[in-house]
This record gives structure tokens, sequence and C-alpha cells, in this order.
């Protein structure tokens, strides 16, 4: 073809495209000067990098290569490759420059323009990030089953240890990771719970390994025990929407508590007992001095059963008297104990304290001023590190206040979010602190005494708590202490100093073949804002995408399903929306063999379905400077 020919067609096609080659000259320059500057990002690699695991050389490279592509806002330049059918670099974390370099190539094309700048070798090329986020994420957790990419992990119930029908069921339904949660149960019960996993595994008729991962507990950051005053047990009849009883109150009445029970039970002497007979009434005064009256259903062999339309809240020492003799008893013992709380009110003080005293509720003193609720924190480093204007967060969110005055013993709180009417705050309840700067250890005494059980036993290691990389080393050396044994490390996104810190903790971990991330969302969503926490976990996603490291998308997934047996419709979204990682995790409930079977359909339908493959490339401030 001739040059005037040639010239012709190019002229045609710039035309179809309805654009010039005076338009599409900036682009290409645009896009040069990016590619100049992801090469230029790796002449001057940080330390860390000369030490990474050879799986994840490359990873390396283009995760930094990612992190110098965020720095501008790609936006405008993203539309205008759009509107000429090319590439919108939405989906490119995964080998960056060679995606740059792909456009170029089809910009000079289409002005038949050979590009004759030399171009440096991308460290991962077109289609090598996929196939690298695979290999990692077989390394880390196992195969993946044959109809989804997406594996399933568990958290495990400490039945579980002993309960090999229902171990064998949740393998049947899809369950590819075990998790156990090392802040409950100790090294026996990790042990039967393992050891039922791999009896149950080798019962099936096409059996395939199930990693284990075993999670660090952690600093305990929780809410201090409360005054318990009398145990109180409440009877409440079952009402409709309109507040009228449709069913009686069933209470037990025997002459032991039973170690366990559901349905409120009193503890009475057994030869009063032994005179009661259905039809009885019992009457009563209970804790509030209310009247009521209980009557006599039926007898069994656990007891006799009466009931009751109206609600009671009854304590030991109240007395029971049977109308047809006038006799009456005290009551010994109640069941099950209602947990004790104190109730905060917006505007309120609250006094959190470093002695573990038990909490109270607001209250005026003898000379008649009114003195805050207190409540103890189990974590006394954080009265050293907390400051006045800080904010805190009780109970997974639903409870805020601000820091007014801080001491070396008490923290004073300005409730700023609590229900209407007031919220109230229970014991072991979690507290977060988003702003303050926690310098302590993830790694506690328990945790270094755990670990050398975790190591012998784990395919994984959930590293709680984690926030920047120097923790990621301490980890490393404490595991090498042990021995050879390398277990996959999977780092828990949950604050939010990990997650600015995460490219740092990244490098230092990939020093090791086998590496993950976790976003924990609950405590995520409390420390970097409720309505910011779906920017945050795509963040983490897109970088993870470009390291090559798997993902677990964690915390409430299916929640309800796994407790009550029935799903709503938001949470199946979200659990459709998993399947962007690599891994989706679900907690414990007695409908758990339910939820992992709608899981594995959810994730096997969402499979045979095309991602979403654009986004937008605004300039990216997260990770631009380290937390301060």
């Amino acid at each position: 073809m001739t040059t005037s020919a040639a010239g012709a067609n190019v002229s045609t096609d710039l035309e179809r495209l309805g654009t010039t080659e005076h338009e599409i000259a900036p682009l290409i320059s645009e896009l040069s000067d990016i590619d100049l500057a992801l090469t230029e990002a790796l002449s001057n690699l940080p330390p860390p990098v000369g030490q990474v695991d050879p799986s994840f050389q490359s990873s390396v490279c283009n995760l930094i290569q990612y992190l110098e592509l965020r720095r501008s806002d790609l936006r405008p330049l993203q539309m205008e490759l759009s509107e000429l059918g090319l590439s919108s670099l939405g989906r490119s974390e995964g080998s960056i420059q060679a995606s740059i370099q792909n456009v170029l190539a089809m910009l000079h094309a289409l002005i038949d323009r050979p590009d004759l700048v030399q171009r440096a070798t991308p460290p991962v090329h077109i289609l090598q990030g996929d196939a690298l986020l695979a290999k990692h994420a077989t390394q880390l957790f196992g195969e993946p089953p044959a109809r989804r990419a997406a594996r399933i992990m568990v958290t495990a119930a400490t039945e579980l240890a002993t309960d090999r029908a229902l171990m064998t069921g949740m393998l049947e339904a899809g369950m590819d990771v075990l998790r156990i949660n090392c802040a409950h149960d100790d090294a026996s019960v990790w042990a039967q719970m393992i050891a039922t996993l791999r009896s149950a595994e080798a019962e099936r008729e096409s059996p395939r390994r199930c990693a284990v991962l075993m999670d660090l507990a952690g600093p305990k950051l929780r809410t201090g025990p409360i005054d318990p005053g009398l145990p109180v047990t409440r009877i409440r009849p079952r009402r409709n929407r309109y507040g009228v009883a449709i069913e009686p109150a069933r209470v037990l009445l025997a002459g032991e508590l039973p170690d366990t029970t559901t349905a409120p039970c009193l503890a009475l002497p057994a030869d009063w007992l032994e005179r009661l007979r259905p039809g009885d009434a019992l009457t009563f005064r209970d804790a509030r001095h209310r009247k009521r009256t209980l009557t006599v259903a039926t007898t069994g062999e656990d007891g006799i059963w009466a009931e009751t339309d109206r609600t009671a809240y009854v304590v030991p020492g109240i007395r029971l008297r049977l109308r047809r003799t006038d006799e009456a008893v005290e009551i010994r013992g109640v069941a099950p104990v209602r947990q004790h709380a104190i109730t905060v009110h917006r505007g309120e003080q609250l006094v959190l304290t470093r002695l573990l005293e038990p909490g109270r509720n607001a209250a005026q003193s003898d000379t008649g001023e009114q003195q805050p609720a207190r409540i103890g924190c189990t974590l006394p480093e954080v009265f050293d590190c907390a400051r006045a204007g800080e904010p805190v967060w009780f109970d997974d969110g639903t409870i805020g206040g601000v820091i007014e005055h801080a001491t070396s013993d008490e923290l004073l709180i300005r409730i700023t979010q609590a229900a209407t009417g007031g919220s109230t705050l229970r014991p072991e309840k979690g507290i977060n602190f988003p702003e303050t700067r926690l310098e302590i250890s993830p790694l506690t005494a328990k945790d270094l005494a755990d670990l050398a059980f975790v190591v012998e036993h784990a395919d994984m290691i959930g590293y709680s708590f984690v926030s920047k990389a120097a923790d990621v080393t301490q980890l490393h050396r404490e595991i090498a202490a042990l021995g050879p044994k390398r277990p996959g490390l999977v780092l828990k996104i949950e604050t939010r100093r990990a997650f600015a810190e995460l490219p740092y903790m990244l490098l230092e971990a990939m020093q090791w073949p086998r590496v993950g991330i976790m976003v924990a969302r609950g405590d995520l969503a409390v420390e970097v804002g409720f309505e910011r926490l779906a920017e945050v976990q795509e963040e983490i996603l897109w970088l993870a995408g470009a390291g090559h490291v798997p993902v677990v998308w964690a915390t409430q997934v299916l929640e309800t399903l796994a407790k009550t047996g029935v799903p709503s419709r938001s949470e199946i979204t979200d659990a459709a929306m998993g399947e962007r990682a690599e891994c989706v995790m679900l907690n414990k409930g007695p409908y758990i063999v339910a939820a992992i079977d709608a899981l594995d359909d959810i994730l096997t339908r969402m499979s045979d379905h095309q991602r979403k493959n654009r986004s937008l490339l605004r300039q990216l401030k997260a990770w631009e400077t380290r937390a301060d």
C-alpha cells in the first residue's frame, strides 16, 4: 500500500471515531509520561523489596507502580479513552504498565505512526496479573472448588469439636476453610476441632482438603464488668404488634436450677412444689412491686410449669403465696439471669476507667450532685494514649462520644450518639478509638503462648489488630524462632491505622510466600465511618489486586440467615459482592449449614457473570503519606 493510501485509511479511521490526529496526540503524550513515571517508580525501591519472596517479586513492582499511578486524577483521561472504544484502565491494577503500553500501541496504530520510544519491559504482562492472583490464592487457601473461584471460610463454634455430623454437613455444603478464633476455648478444644475436621473429611466420597486458619486473639479492648446487684430474670408473654398478650409466658418451677435454660426458671423448696396441682394460683409482687399471678399448668419430670399473661421481673427473696392454702415460700434462685447493663443518653457524660471495678449507672451523690455513669476498660494502655477531643465508639458503633477530659486513670466522655430514650451498654462490648494512636503490640502474652500450637497446626494465621510494618516483622520473628514451619499470614485490616499502613505492611509480609488480607468490615466501619466503608473496602480490593494478594471478605455475611434461618434481601446482595474476593467468611450460627449452602449457590451463580470492569481512577490520597 502506498503512503498516500495508508494516510487515507488512517484519515478514514479517525473520521469514523469522530476525532482527529491532533486530538489523539495529547493522549499519547499523557500516557507516555505515565509510562515513564511508572518505570522511574521502580528505580528507587524501598529496602523490604529486596527481601521479598521470589513468588511476589513482580507483584511488588506492580504494586509500587499502582501507587504511583493513583497519585493523579485519571478520570478525564479515562473518559477520552472510553469514547475512542479503548480500555479505560478501570480494571488494570493487575498489570498496570502493560495496560498503559497496550493503550499507547493502539493510539499509535490509529494515527499510523509506530512508537519510536524504547519502552521498559513491564514487570507484569497483560493477563499475567490474574494468573498470579489465582496462584497466590491457591497457595494460601488451597485449590478452589470446581464451580466457583471464591472459597468459603466458616468460623468454628465450640460444639464443632465433637459434632462430626455438623462438620460433615458444613463440608458437604461447601466449606473450604475452617476458622478457629483463638479468643475462645483453648488448645485442647482446638485440637479436637481439627481432628473432627480431618475425620469428617476422610469420610467424604471425594475428599478435598479443608484448610485451617487460626485467628490470634490480639489485645482485648472491651468494656469491663457491671455491678450485678441481685440476679434478675424477666418473665414476658408473647404479644402482638398492639401489645396484646397472644401467648402466655411459661415458667419452670423446680427444686434446682438447670445448667442451661432458655425459659424462665424459679428455684423453690422441693417439699412445697410437691403440694402444687394444675390450676393453683401463685401470687407475688415482682421486683417493681407490681402484683402478679402464676397459674400452675402442668407437672412433669423436669418440674412444674406455670403460666402468666403479665410481664414480671423476678429476683431471689420474692415470696410466692399459694392462694389455695395461703402458704408462702421464698424464691431461692432464678435463671436465666438477665445480663446487667448501664444506660447512657445523648448529651450525658460517661466515665471510662482504668480500674475494672463494676460499672454503674448515673446517680446522685449524698450531696445531690449528679455523678455520671462509669464503666471499666480492659486495655489499660488506652489511658496513656487517648487525648481530649478524640472520638470513642462502643458496641460496634451503636454508642458514640468525644473525650472531654483525659487523665492516666479516667476518660470523661460526652455521649454524642445513642438511641432515643437511651442506649444500653453491657460488659464485654467492643470499644474503638479511631483517631487515637495506640502504641501497643498486637501480640499479647496469650498470643505468644498460643503461637506454638498455631504454627504447628494451622495452614494460615489471622493477625488481629496488626497496624504497621513493624508488627509484621515481630510476628515473622516469633514464628521463625519456633522452627522451620511457615504458615500463611492473613493481615486483618480492622483499624484506620492498618488501612493507612497497608502498602507498607504488605511489603513486609511479602517476604514470605503465602500472604492474604482480611477486610474485617465490622470494626473497620466503626473506625473509618459507616458512610466511608464502601469506598475503603474498594480501595483495599484495588490495592490487593495490584499486589496479587488474595482477599477474605469478612463480617456479617449472611449473618441473619446463619442466626435465624431466614436471610434479608440486603445481605443476599452483600454476599454476591463477595465474589470479588478470593474468600468469603461466614460467622457461626445455628443455621450455618443453610448459610454455607446459600453462599455456595450465590457465589457459583455470580461466577458465571462478568464482573464490572470499569472504575473511575480519581486521585487516591489514602496511601500518599503514612499515618502520623
